[in-house]
């Protein structure tokens, strides 16, 4: 499953996954992934939620990401959430087009793996294309 919290800056949504992802540690029988591209709120999260900063990983593009992600399931196979907060800050200039294919390959990697990934998007979701907004959570 994929969900998508979309919004302007400073509406709320990193707040939002946030508190979800400590919610979803005191019911997952899985391990929880929060990744950011900084460190700022690494302590506002569950001490069993794991955090991973983007920041010192060459991530460029999409496809970069995808193995970023693939890597980490590749090494925890008991992984049941990824949260992801500001994918447009993680993956510099991404169109679109790219988003609706990376929202494609996760949609197949959550299902092989049966994880789910919650992802902030800064965009107002009256601006999202329709193939994204079917992806979004209120």
């Amino acid at each position: 499953m994929i969900q998508i919290l979309a919004g302007g800056k400073g509406e709320g949504k990193t707040k939002r996954l946030i508190e979800m992802a400590n919610s979803s540690m005191k019911v997952s029988n899985g391990h929880i992934v929060f990744i950011d591209d900084d460190k700022r709120h690494m302590y506002d999260l569950h001490y069993d939620v794991r955090f991973i900063e983007t920041a010192d990983f060459p991530i460029t593009g999409y496809k970069e990401f995808l193995g970023f992600i693939c890597g980490i399931l590749s090494q925890d196979r008991d992984v049941a959430q990824m949260y992801i907060d500001g994918i447009g800050n993680i993956i510099k200039r991404i169109t679109t087009d790219e988003f609706s294919k990376l929202l494609e390959k996760l949609e197949t990697i959550s299902e092989i793996h049966s994880v789910d990934f919650i992802i902030t998007v800064n965009c107002k979701s009256e601006e999202m294309p329709e193939n994204i907004r079917s992806y979004m959570v209120a």
